[in-house]
C-alpha cells in the first residue's frame, strides 16, 4: 500500500503551478453559488444568453462544486495572464493594403492547455495525501468568474469580466475542486467606481447594464454562434474574425496594469489571420491551423462565414483578389454563405458610389 503524503499547504501549490505561468491563487468555499445560480436562470430567462449553453446549460450544476466533487470542501482559484507585449509580436509580410482579420488576444495562442497542466499538477499531489482533487479550466462544469470573486481573486468589472487588483482583466481563470478545507480568502471590493468606459468602447451597446452581457449582442458570442450572423451587427463586426477585446481596452486598470503580466512573445502568436486563405483553405487546414478555437459543431463553415464578412467591411474595391473570392462563394452551393458573400459584395460596392454632395440653396434676398 502506497504512503499518502502530508496535503500540501498553498505555498507548495503556488510552487507547483508556478512554472505553468500561473500567477494569482485564491481560495473559496465549495457551498453552492446561489447568487450566480439565481442570476444565470434570470439572465436566461430573459433570453440574453440567446442560444449559448456553456455554464447556461445546466446551472445546477455549473454552480454546485459538490456536484463536481463529492465531498468538496474548498476551491483552488487560479488565473493566468494572457496579455502579451504587442509590439513585440510578429506581424504578416506581404501585400501591405490586404485585408486582415483581427483575433482577441486570449485566442492568440493557447493560454487554457499551461493553465489546466499547472492545476492538474497540483491535484495531482494533493490526491497522493488522500484527498479527491479534480483540474477544471474552461468548462461547463463550474462558473469560473463567480468562484473566482468567492475566492478572492478580483471584482466584477462593469463589462463582467473579472479585474484583479494591481493586474486587469487579461487573465485566464482555472480551478481546483477539493476536499482538502483550506482556509478561504475574502472577495475583494468593487475597483470600477463611476468609470463606465467599456460600457461607451462597446461597438453594439451589449453591455445593458453593470454586469450584464446581452449575448445577442455580443460580437465576442456572434463569430462563436452558428447559424446567420445577425445583419444589424455586421457592419460593427469591423475586421474581428474571433472574439473582442474592445471593452477591455478601454478599461483603464487593465490597459494600465495589464502590461506588467505581459508575457514574453513565443512566436507562435497568431493576432491576425489572411481572411481570403480562410475562405480558400480545405477543412482539414483550417482545423489544423485554427482548430483549437471553438467552433459549434467544430464546422469550419463558421469561419469562413465570418471571414466573408470581414472582407466585406475591409476590401477595397480594387482588390481583385478579395472580389473573386466572394464572387466564387456568392455562386456556390452553400446558401447560407452565399448570402453573407452577397452582402459583402453589397458593402464593397457601397463604398466605390460617388458621395454626391448637394449645391447650397441660394436664397433670395428679403
Amino acid at each position: 500500500m502506497r504512503r499518502l503524503e502530508p496535503v500540501p499547504d498553498l505555498d507548495e501549490i503556488r510552487a507547483i503551478v508556478e512554472p505553468f505561468g500561473i500567477t494569482h491563487l485564491g481560495v473559496a468555499t465549495a457551498e453552492p453559488m446561489e447568487r450566480a445560480r439565481a442570476e444565470i436562470e434570470r439572465r436566461r430567462d430573459l433570453g440574453l444568453s440567446d442560444t449559448m449553453g456553456f455554464t447556461y446549460r445546466d446551472p445546477h450544476r455549473s454552480t454546485d462544486p459538490g456536484r463536481a466533487v463529492a465531498g468538496a470542501r474548498s476551491v483552488i482559484v487560479a488565473a493566468r495572464p494572457y496579455a502579451t507585449v504587442t509590439s513585440d509580436v510578429a506581424q504578416p509580410s506581404g501585400e501591405a493594403d490586404r485585408p486582415l482579420a483581427r483575433v482577441a488576444r486570449y485566442a492568440w495562442t493557447d493560454h487554457y492547455g499551461p493553465l489546466r497542466e499547472g492545476l492538474r499538477a497540483a491535484a495531482r499531489r494533493i490526491r497522493r495525501s488522500g484527498h479527491r482533487a479534480v483540474a477544471f479550466a474552461d468548462d461547463n462544469s463550474l462558473v469560473d468568474r463567480e468562484i473566482a470573486h468567492r475566492g478572492g481573486l478580483g471584482w466584477f468589472g462593469r463589462n463582467a469580466n473579472l479585474l484583479l487588483p494591481g493586474a486587469g482583466s487579461f487573465f485566464v481563470l482555472g480551478s481546483i475542486v477539493t476536499t482538502v478545507d483550506y482556509p478561504a480568502d475574502t472577495p475583494v471590493p468593487d475597483g470600477c467606481g463611476t468609470c463606465r468606459r467599456c460600457l461607451d468602447s462597446c461597438p453594439t451597446g451589449a453591455i445593458v447594464a453593470d454586469g450584464v452581457i446581452d449575448a445577442r449582442r455580443c460580437l465576442a458570442w456572434l463569430v462563436q454562434r452558428p447559424g446567420t450572423f445577425p445583419e444589424e451587427f455586421r457592419a460593427a463586426l469591423g475586421d474581428r474574425i474571433y472574439g473582442c477585446d474592445d471593452c477591455q481596452d478601454a478599461c483603464p486598470p487593465t490597459v494600465r496594469l495589464g502590461a506588467r503580466h505581459a508575457l514574453p512573445v513565443t512566436g507562435e502568436e497568431l493576432s491576425t489571420v489572411d481572411p481570403v486563405w480562410m475562405l480558400e483553405a480545405d477543412d482539414a487546414d483550417l482545423l489544423e491551423r485554427l482548430g483549437r478555437w471553438y467552433l459549434a459543431g467544430r464546422d469550419p463553415r463558421w469561419l469562413r462565414r465570418n471571414a466573408l464578412l470581414v472582407i466585406g467591411n475591409t476590401a477595397t474595391p480594387a482588390d481583385t483578389r478579395c472580389l473573386d473570392v466572394l464572387d466564387r462563394y456568392r455562386d456556390g452551393d452553400d446558401p447560407l454563405l452565399a448570402e453573407h458573400a452577397e452582402w459583402a459584395r453589397r458593402r464593397i460596392d457601397e463604398r466605390c458610389r460617388p458621395v454626391v454632395v448637394a449645391a447650397p440653396v441660394r436664397r433670395e434676398a428679403p
